[in-house]
């Protein structure tokens, strides 16, 4: 039995969209193809079930709607139903269309239906429109032969295909740009995202034939312990005890997340795609209803997923797909009576390679030329080079009696350099202004070590800027001077406790 839900109104802007679109279906033939582009939570499902709605009425042909996941076709049943719009759904238990007189509409996902098709055991009469819903992925284009009489309308927050060799612009004729994350912020429609990233080497990483970082690669750098120690300590700087949704690229990575925040004492629950539907169920109503719970997953609640509560959204991954950059940070930007905010944790460098969430983005310019956008994202070592670090406030808190904790690590090389002396002595300072900062802010030497500990993150990016100034930026020299460092940072405060002996 087919749930009903409380009938839709659509809001100003997205009635304002679809009175554009369809002048463009009165002015066009009947086979057009035609890419509406609208955020993640601007309502995109209320938007097309309504055009559904109204194509049936005033053109009396039926609407078929394409999913790519079985979830996706459930809710947006809902959605339609809830228009008003009487559908079928068209899964792996539907072997023929007997009944689809009684039926304006059709939801598919697009395995299947491409597979009965194919087999010809059902033909759909009468379409006038078929809408694809995520419309950015590729496997829809093998349907588009069987609807070459009907107008074709692709849904999609991001219009970059997921395939570069692929873009979208072969296959819609035109753009329909709705309204922009800033505006659908400024209107209390969406959430603000507060953003916090740490700094993250990427070099290990490799890419896949897809163009984004491989599962391998990843697992390799976001599994180990320091990578999964650097995400415990940002969580508790800057989101514990928010009900946080845990991005990572990997199935092993997000078990290892899940059991190094267990070990943690923290409330965490881990969902992957082998997860069957009562399990995924049950974790989903636990993250629903626990507040402050930790949910890690994999990409699994990228699309499809809507949980108004989450506070947090951390990426613990690195990826090279906007669609999917845009996806994992839409999962928290719904707004709810006590909630207009909500914070980004970024351990993967996303938001220097793409920019912000809610900046300005020129979708039609991307749209039409696809590989001058690709070919101009920024690359890992251009980030990492650019990357300043800023000690967190809970940590800056702890070095309070210090008049300053700043030191340039590039105007000290400058100065060395003019000067004619050995570049160590760039590091020679640094160390001893580290230490100094542990000596004021600690009652002992047992103290000061424990703060300088502390201070691991700031160690690691004094040491980068200083291989970039020598030009010796290989992983191993740089792993040896961190050792190194810290090893004379404990010799040196060691050293201040006895001067004052």
């Amino acid at each position: 039995m087919q749930q009903k839900i409380k009938e839709k109104k659509l809001y100003d802007y997205q009635q304002k969209d679809l009175d554009q679109i369809f002048k463009y279906f009165d002015e066009s033939n009947d086979d057009v193809n035609l890419l509406y582009q609208l955020p993640t939570g601007g309502g995109k499902t209320v938007v097309f079930s309504e055009i559904a709605r109204r194509f049936i009425r005033e053109r009396n042909k039926k609407v078929v709607v394409l999913t790519h996941r079985i979830e996706l076709g459930a809710q947006t049943s809902r959605m339609l139903n809830g228009f008003g719009v009487k559908n079928k759904i068209i899964n792996s238990n539907v072997k023929e269309l007997k009944d689809q007189d009684e039926y304006k509409c059709f939801v598919a996902m697009v395995e299947t239906l491409n597979n009965r098709l194919q087999e010809e055991k059902v033909e759909i009469n009468n379409i006038g429109l078929v809408i694809i819903d995520e419309a950015h992925y590729n496997s829809f284009r093998k349907l588009f032969k069987y609807f070459e009489n009907s107008i074709i309308l692709g849904v999609t927050a991001t219009p970059l295909s997921s395939n570069v060799k692929l873009p979208m612009k072969d296959n819609y004729k035109k753009l329909i740009i709705g309204e922009s994350i800033q505006s659908l912020i400024d209107k209390n429609f969406l959430a603000k995202a507060e953003v916090y990233n740490r700094d993250v080497s990427l070099k290990t990483l490799k890419l896949g034939v897809g163009g984004d970082y491989t599962v391998k690669s990843s697992e390799e750098l976001y599994g180990n312990f320091s990578m999964l120690s650097k995400l415990v300590s940002a969580y508790e700087d800057i989101a514990k005890g928010t009900k946080t949704l845990i991005f990572n690229n990997g199935i092993n990575t997000s078990i290892y997340v899940y059991e190094t925040f267990k070990k943690a004492g923290y409330n965490i629950r881990h969902l992957d795609n082998k997860n069957n539907a009562t399990e995924r169920k049950e974790i989903l109503k636990w993250f629903s209803e626990t507040p402050g719970a930790i949910l890690t997953s994999v990409s699994i609640l990228t699309t499809g997923f809507d949980e108004p509560t989450v506070e947090t959204i951390i990426l613990n991954r690195a990826t090279k797909s906007l669609t999917l950059y845009f996806q994992m940070i839409g999962r928290g930007s719904r707004v709810l009576p006590n909630k207009d905010k909500f914070t980004v944790l970024d351990m993967g460098n996303n938001v220097a390679r793409f920019g912000m969430w809610d900046a300005p983005i020129d979708w039609k310019e991307i749209f039409l030329f696809p590989d001058f956008y690709l070919e101009n994202i920024k690359n890992d070592e251009e980030i990492e080079r650019n990357f300043v670090y800023e000690m967190p406030d809970s940590l800056k808190e702890q070095f309070s009696n210090s008049a300053s904790l700043e030191f340039d690590v590039k105007a000290e090389y400058k100065k060395v350099f003019s000067a004619g002396k050995k570049s160590k002595l760039v590091l020679e300072k640094s160390i001893n202004q580290h230490a100094q900062i542990c000596f004021e802010n600690s009652e002992d030497v047992f103290d000061a070590r424990i703060l300088a500990k502390q201070l691991k993150d700031e160690i690691e990016y004094r040491v980068r800027l200083y291989s970039y100034c020598i030009m010796n930026n290989t992983k191993n020299y740089k792993e040896w001077l961190a050792e190194d460092y810290e090893r004379k940072l404990r010799l040196k405060i060691s050293q201040k406790f006895s001067d004052k002996l």
